[in-house]
């Protein structure tokens, strides 16, 4: 299993994808089997359409001469998914994200195709979230209803990215670290990383990998938060 889950697409200032490029580059490039094409997985887009958004992915992928084919453009998603070299799920609204590729029937051919064949699976935002076991962690409002809040299930944590310490001068609701807290309280054998922005998961297997220049914020219920440097072992998330 070869997974790359990204925070965030966009830093501050930069343009689409410009911090990732060089790590989804190296991650494509390391593949047992050459990767010339990607699949990509546009459904979290709602006030753009699915061709703009390839496009915008294809325009930075074909910096490192990878092709961006997608998932829309085909009548049988799923038997697009069980040809793909490589697997892109992209940020937006989880929920809009989540029903589309349940409407679709891709949940069990991505699985098939990650976890039997080593596929690779590369997700940044709403894509992270969705390799949870569930998205129920997500920042997103619930503008549509999916058939469930079941995501793909790659692997055994949740992710919340864009995760943010701050707490807005005379903002007086509550923090993304009580939201996390209200979650563990209703699901307390679950495990959240909060992935700060300009930070991603590299898993290869069991090996996790944080690359980022800012630590990992980890979850558990009943225990304070622990921060995880890039150079700590977390092959206690899997």
């Amino acid at each position: 299993m070869r997974l790359l889950l990204i925070s965030n697409s966009t830093n501050a200032g930069e343009a689409y994808l410009e911090y990732p490029k060089r790590q989804i580059a190296d991650f494509l490039a390391a593949s047992a089997r050459k990767v010339d094409t990607v699949l990509f997985v546009p459904y979290a887009a709602v006030t753009f359409g699915y061709d703009e958004y390839r496009a915008k992915v294809a325009a930075r992928f074909d910096e490192f001469g990878v092709q961006v084919d997608s998932v829309h453009r085909y009548a049988h998603p799923a038997e697009a998914v069980r040809r793909a070299q490589a697997i892109v799920v992209g940020g937006g609204n989880t929920f809009h994200l989540a029903k589309a590729m349940q409407d679709e029937g891709l949940y069990e051919p991505i699985r098939q195709a990650v976890l039997e064949r080593g596929v690779p699976y590369i997700g940044w935002s709403a894509g992270s979230n969705m390799s949870c076991p569930t998205i129920c962690t997500t920042n997103d409002m619930p503008i549509v209803e999916p058939l469930s809040f079941r995501a793909l299930n790659l692997v055994p944590f949740q992710i919340n990215p864009h995760y943010l310490d701050a707490h807005p001068d005379g903002h007086a609701g509550e923090t993304r670290e009580m939201r996390i807290e209200e979650f563990l309280a209703a699901n307390k054998g679950v495990r959240v990383a909060g992935l700060r922005e300009g930070c991603m998961l590299r898993i290869e297997g069991e090996r996790v990998a944080l690359i980022g220049s800012r630590p990992l914020r980890l979850f558990r219920y009943g225990e304070p938060p622990c921060e995880l440097e890039p150079t700590d072992n977390l092959i206690g998330l899997m």
